[in-house]
């Protein structure tokens, strides 16, 4: 096989050669470039020393950077990784299996569908399956937990280490009873033999023997059509314990003689500090106090002395100019467009002769705000050091990248660096970055003390990166008959994500615009995909009204790819589209495909005229992701995505001015709440033909256009910025 593969970027119309040692970074993934948030002036892994006796299985996978963003050592995704790759597994003399991964759990419930993969092929219950995630001291390098990787990547991983240990448990009983390894069959954790009815348990067999086997990538898998415990509803692994509180998350987390840090934040965005002056004696006899650089804080032995220390500083602060408003930002966007003359820009055909053809010519744009992750468990992390070495406990999606991070901060070697991330509350692509490990780590240094930082809620709201805003500008040709002949897609700074047209259109011209931008931006859940698909399906919306054509009529027209097809089809008959509706009802659609999921949504809205209230009343989705893992836990991250998207659908929205954020709680920013949520019904399309791909992304692409476009069905009332009501539509 060729070192190189074929793969689609997101901003290209054909497929492009790339290594696959160099996995794709999206570009609106911002804070993977962004410089380091401190300059501090401060001066191999022994796996059988934590395994102990077992079997540990090293997997060698021949193209394996082709599946998973693994490597070693500090790197960004552009550089070339090892063409060698090692997952873990260890079956202990306790009969336990545990598994190694440095994928991490934020809500997603991949420990349960992990853990399915090992049992799966491992022939093992998996009640007796343990997973250690996220432990840059006991699990192999992972770049993170984000873009869907997951379920095609380290699902596929732990699936050939899982055969590749069966088979050599299987190989080791044939040697130890000397007969045919063809006479043996491992099931639920032992080795038969049929003949003999001799049993022998996974971990009796291996008990005082180390053993490492390298296996190629080649090893077979059991299809999907012959799962036994993949594609089944298992229920959440430790799902008892989240619900009891017995579950300790990074902002549960305590050591002995441990103290409380706070850090001394700029009144504005960009705002340098001039000088600072610590509180009195009375006040510090007690406390930490830290000055380094642009970083001020304090430790001290609970938070109300850590806050009245820092309340009583004495800062001066130079503040930066010409800070934008949220009044102004989209104008900002459009004109600070880094490539405005066209550079970068995707081509098929002829987008000007396509609109010389067309019977009719649309052009609109569309508007994304910037919004917050607000994820319910703010930045926390636990340092403490020992030496020059350091332990931290943080809630991260990329405890390697926050390895890297500690270690560029603090001048020592990644070795000298632990992190771990105990199971945590939520992320949605917004802890990329170390901030708070850091912090806790520069404090803990000088206090000589463990030292645990928690955000405030104000402070995730401000000095988190934010979803980025954007303008985006559509224009498309298209003949009576409703074939459309021209397509110009270009996306001012929110991403490249999902930009691409799925329809089947002969002429196009697709770019994405990097900007100047005012607010710290990044990752998001789905990226760009969300505010792409938002413009693409309001548009395809109003071309189809344009040429009098039902919406889904006009879809299915320009629409080839056969997968696509068939999660509108099936959403469109679950929700019975076509039928009659009351006065105030509107329906819509919108769907597309991204990173192997395909989604179809369809929503109906109650608009009430006279006081301008707009309610979301029924959700279907229809989705398709290949063979599915875990039905039951593939419908709560469909429902969570469509809850999830009300918010940047309907309000939520950051409001800022002169460098400052303007509802930085949850009393002045509005998310979703219970009486929002409408009635979700879901249409899952199992294809076990096609290789299963993650669903933590996708599924929110379709809510915000099949509400938009069904509060126009309903009023006659197109809104084409997100949020589209924030305070509800004027009034008749």
């Amino acid at each position: 096989m060729s070192d190189k593969s074929f793969v689609r970027d997101p901003l290209l119309l054909a497929p492009v050669m790339r290594d696959p040692a160099a996995p794709l970074i999206e570009p609106e993934r911002y804070e993977f470039h962004a410089s380091s948030a401190y300059h501090f002036a401060l001066q191999r892994r022994d796996f059988f020393k934590f395994l102990g006796a077992g079997l540990l299985v090293a997997c060698v996978a021949k193209e394996a950077l082709a599946f998973q963003e693994s490597g070693g050592g500090r790197r960004q995704g552009s550089q070339s990784l090892p063409r060698e790759i090692s997952a873990w597994l260890h079956i202990g003399d306790n009969g336990v299996v545990t598994v190694y991964t440095g994928k991490v759990e934020v809500g997603q419930n991949i420990r349960t569908s992990l853990s399915q993969a090992v049992a799966e092929e491992l022939h093992f219950p998996i009640g007796k399956i343990e997973m250690v995630m996220g432990d840059t001291k006991l699990t192999p390098y992972d770049m993170g937990t984000f873009g869907s990787r997951t379920t095609p990547t380290m699902n596929l991983q732990l699936r050939q280490v899982a055969a590749a240990a069966r088979d050599a448990l299987v190989d080791m009983a044939a040697r130890q009873w000397k007969v045919d390894r063809s006479a043996l069959a491992a099931v639920d954790g032992k080795i038969t033999d049929a003949s003999t009815k001799r049993t022998v348990e996974y971990a009796a067999l291996v008990k005082g023997q180390q053993l490492t086997q390298l296996i190629p990538t080649e090893d077979p898998l059991a299809p999907a059509t012959e799962w036994k415990i993949e594609g089944q509803p298992i229920a959440k692994v430790d799902g008892r314990d989240f619900v009891t509180g017995k579950h300790k998350y990074p902002s549960d987390q305590r050591l002995p003689g441990m103290l409380h840090g706070k850090i001394l934040r700029p009144p504005s965005f960009g705002a340098t500090l001039v000088s600072v002056n610590p509180p009195d004696a009375t006040v510090m006899s007690d406390v930490t106090f830290v000055h380094d650089g642009d970083f001020v804080g304090v430790a001290a032995a609970s938070q109300e002395l850590a806050t009245r220390a820092l309340k009583s500083f004495q800062a001066e602060w130079k503040p930066a100019a010409d800070q934008m408003s949220n009044k102004n930002i989209f104008d900002y966007l459009k004109t600070h467009a880094a490539n405005d003359k066209g550079e970068g820009a995707q081509e098929v055909g002829s987008v000007e002769q396509g609109l010389k053809s067309a019977d009719h010519r649309l052009k609109q744009t569309y508007m994304v705000a910037y919004i917050a992750h607000a994820p319910l468990e703010p930045r926390t992390a636990l340092a403490q050091w020992s030496g020059d070495n350091l332990t931290v406990w943080t809630g991260t999606q990329r405890p390697f990248g926050v390895r890297s991070e500690l270690a560029t901060a603090f001048h020592i070697p990644e070795e000298n660096v632990r992190v771990l991330m105990p199971d945590t509350g939520a992320g949605y692509g917004g802890k990329h970055s170390g901030e708070a490990a850091i912090e806790a780590a520069r404090l803990a240094r000088a206090a000589n003390r463990p030292v645990k930082i928690v955000w405030t809620r104000e402070e995730e709201f401000t000095w988190a990166y934010f979803r980025p805003a954007g303008v985006i500008d559509v224009t498309a040709g298209v003949r009576d008959d409703g074939t459309i002949t021209a397509w110009e897609f270009h996306n001012y700074n929110s991403g490249g994500s999902g930009i691409r047209t799925f329809y089947d259109i002969p002429n196009q011209r697709i770019q994405f615009h990097e900007t100047k931008y005012p607010l710290r931006q990044g990752s998001y859940r789905a990226l760009a995909a969300t505010a792409n698909h938002f413009a693409r399906e309001s548009f395809m919306d109003e071309l189809a009204r344009e040429v009098s054509m039902d919406p889904l009529a006009f879809r299915m027209k320009n629409l080839k790819n056969e997968r696509l097809r068939a999660v509108f089809e099936a959403g469109a008959k679950k929700f019975d589209w076509g039928r009659k509706k009351t006065a105030g009802r509107g329906f819509g659609m919108g769907g597309g495909f991204e990173k192997g999921g395909n989604v179809a949504t369809f929503a109906e809205v109650n608009v009430d005229k006279a006081s301008g209230d707009v309610r979301v009343v029924h959700v279907v989705t229809a989705f398709e992701c290949g063979a599915i893992v875990n039905p039951d836990n593939l419908v709560n991250q469909l429902e969570g995505a469509n809850i999830m998207g009300l918010g940047g659908a309907l309000f939520e929205a950051i409001e800022f001015e002169n460098g400052k954020i303007l509802n930085s709680r949850f009393s002045k920013y509005r998310v979703p709440r219970f009486s929002d949520v409408p009635a979700l019904e879901t249409v899952l399309v199992n294809r076990t033909d096609i290789p299963s791909a993650g669903a933590g992304e996708s599924p929110l692409m379709g809510i915000a256009p099949a509400i938009g476009n069904a509060i126009f069905d309903a009023t006659g009332v197109r809104l084409r910025s997100l949020p589209m009501v924030p305070n509800g539509l004027p009034k008749a």
